[in-house]
């Protein structure tokens, strides 16, 4: 539930050598990118001068990786495929699709199967569940509000259970809903929730405040993430967890809510059918909470105000909820694809390229006739781009150490799929090199631009700024780091496990139509079509800009499969102690 890389942007609001051989190499020393690079992207002092700069060859492999764009996207983000949802024909049809495509390439199966033979696909299990929910009842002395689903609210559970739910349970606003010891923050402070539902704020208060000394300033920390704040409250012993929508602070409009949580959930089967987490977990409008907050005598921007300071203290809301969830279960496998180039030297370490394959496939809930969510960009785009590299690899010579192609099933649930493989690795995470990540790429044509995602965490950025230099192409960080998209990609499964993953994309400086263009066009798919059916493909749309971002990754990831080096995160990052600790185990 993130927007798109280029998309977010736009819409709201080669020789690498030398530069490996002085950072590549886990070297202790290495510091963050200087802070003058933090500056806007149109002020960087390369937009003006920047030129498209490919060779021949260059341009040839550009010209055949869009073609094969082309093609991939058309089958994968057809009607035929349903929206590619995991458990579904849709399903069925796109790991079908990869495999074949894998090898004919002649890769080789990078999975094994439960009897230990070579496969094309990791399997997942998964719960499907069809979730059917009463409105929302909040009741209090003089007070009775009902939220109805959808336009009100969304209400779920990742109880894997027939039923779930919320009998007059006591309502407490705990603010930003956080517990970080190290930032002295503790918004449950004295709470005892047993029996209670939390009513929590989105993003961090670092993002509130923007103070530079709270949390991590403006970018979102993981704090900020819905996903840590169903997790705590769970931690905490509440019944529910509802958290207040703000387009702003989520960094994306209710629509987006509630279309990805309207349909049918996935989540990873859990021994426990996950009974620790919060027997109801929701989302309601600003709307919703306001008319919620001023029936129990309260102001929500008041209250949001306090929320941001040190020393804030929940506050009991003297009104209940009530909610039923009645749920239609069904356990199945999904699978990732994962396919591998063998290395001739040092065939088990690897270099790892992800994408998801999955998106939110048909919705009976949608508003328009069409209730296909087809996902051309997000991620046929990605998906169809480790096709595109794969089939530019093998007319290299083989590189020395592996190449794993991994397209990830659920990463809409909640990064499922590449959370289960960093858990479940079919090359040990000590022996992966270094990993690059494709979402929802560039359908506009070329940009002088590349946006990191996360900008100033690994030596991969220095990698990735002398090759983009080769292409007449600058780096520069994300423009909204305060709406936390590190923390939405299926990359950031195996950066927890302490793997240097870059996630990048192309930025908003189109080289041919310029930076207004590109803003109305990002506007116009923001509004039309993300997360929603109209996310269809276009015949007309220029993949160079994506080709040549692909070719950025392929180039990168050879020649650190060409190399000895291993590459880190910068010192400070919270994901360094956790590579450092897997360097006596490569000796």
């Amino acid at each position: 539930m993130r927007i798109p890389t280029l998309w977010r942007r736009l819409g709201l609001t080669i020789a690498v050598g030398s530069a490996l051989a002085a950072c590549g190499k886990s070297n202790p020393e290495a510091t963050k990118p200087k802070a003058e690079h933090s500056a806007a992207h149109a002020e960087h002092p390369q937009a003006a001068e920047s030129k498209l700069s490919l060779s021949e060859a260059e341009q040839a492999q550009v010209n055949a990786i869009a073609a094969d764009l082309h093609k991939h996207i058309a089958i994968l983000a057809s009607d035929e495929f349903e929206g590619r949802a995991p458990a579904t024909k849709g399903e069925e049809l796109t790991v079908n699709y990869l495999a074949e495509q894998f090898k004919a390439l002649g890769l080789k199966p990078g999975a094994v199967d439960a009897q230990g033979k070579p496969s094309w696909f990791q399997q997942v299990p998964i719960v499907e569940m069809h979730i059917e929910t009463t409105p929302l009842t909040f009741e209090g002395e003089g007070i009775e509000q009902q939220l109805q689903p959808i336009e009100d609210m969304v209400a779920f559970t990742q109880r894997q259970t027939d039923a779930s739910a919320l009998e007059n349970s006591e309502l407490v606003f705990v603010g930003y809903g956080i517990v970080a010891p190290e930032n002295n923050w503790n918004d449950y402070a004295g709470l005892d929730m047993k029996g209670k539902t939390a009513v929590i704020l989105v993003n961090d208060p670092g993002y509130a405040t923007k103070d530079k000394a709270l949390f991590n300033g403006n970018a979102m920390t993981y704090y900020g993430r819905w996903s840590y704040k169903f997790e705590e409250a769970a931690r905490q012993g509440a019944d529910g967890a509802i958290i207040i929508h703000e387009t702003g602070a989520a960094g994306y409009p209710w629509e987006v809510v509630s279309g990805s949580w309207s349909g049918a959930q996935v989540s990873l089967e859990a021994e426990n059918k996950n009974a620790d987490r919060v027997a109801v977990e929701a989302w309601m409008t600003n709307q919703a909470a306001s008319e919620l907050f001023r029936s129990a005598g309260l102001d929500l921007k008041k209250e949001m105000d306090a929320a941001k300071t040190q020393g804030f203290k929940p506050k009991a809301l003297d009104v209940t909820a009530s909610i039923q969830l009645k749920n239609s279960l069904q356990k199945s496998n999904s699978r990732n694809v994962v396919a591998k180039l063998p290395g001739r030297k040092h065939p088990d370490e690897v270099v790892v390229y992800t994408a998801h394959w999955d998106h939110l496939g048909i919705n009976k809930n949608a508003e328009s006739e069409d209730r296909i969510f087809n996902g051309a960009v997000d991620n046929a785009t990605g998906t169809a781009g480790l096709l595109a590299m794969a089939a530019e690899a093998v007319k290299l010579d083989r590189p020395e150490r592996s190449l794993l192609f991994v397209a990830v099933t659920a990463e809409e649930s909640g990064l499922l799929g590449s959370k289960y493989y960093a858990e479940r690795p079919v090359a040990p995470l000590e022996k992966t090199v270094a990993g690059i990540n494709f979402d929802a790429m560039n359908v506009l044509g070329p940009a002088r631009d590349i946006t990191v995602i996360g900008y100033g965490s690994s030596e991969l950025e220095q990698l990735l700024e002398t090759a983009a230099k080769g292409q007449g192409r600058y780096l520069a960080p994300e423009e909204h780091p305060e709406r936390g998209y590190f923390y939405r990609s299926d990359h950031f499964s195996l950066a927890k496990k302490g793997v240097p993953m870059l996630y990048f994309d192309s930025g908003t400086d189109n080289f041919e139509h310029g930076r207004e263009w590109a803003q109305a066009k990002g506007d116009e798919y923001v509004s039309q079509h993300y997360h929603k059916p109209g996310d269809e493909y276009d015949p007309s749309w220029n993949l160079k800009g994506s080709a040549m971002d692909l070719q950025l990754g392929l180039k990168l990831g050879l020649r650190l499969a060409n190399s000895r080096d291993w590459p880190n995160w910068y010192e400070g990052n919270e994901f360094r102690a956790i590579r450092d600790a897997s360097i006596e185990s490569r000796k």
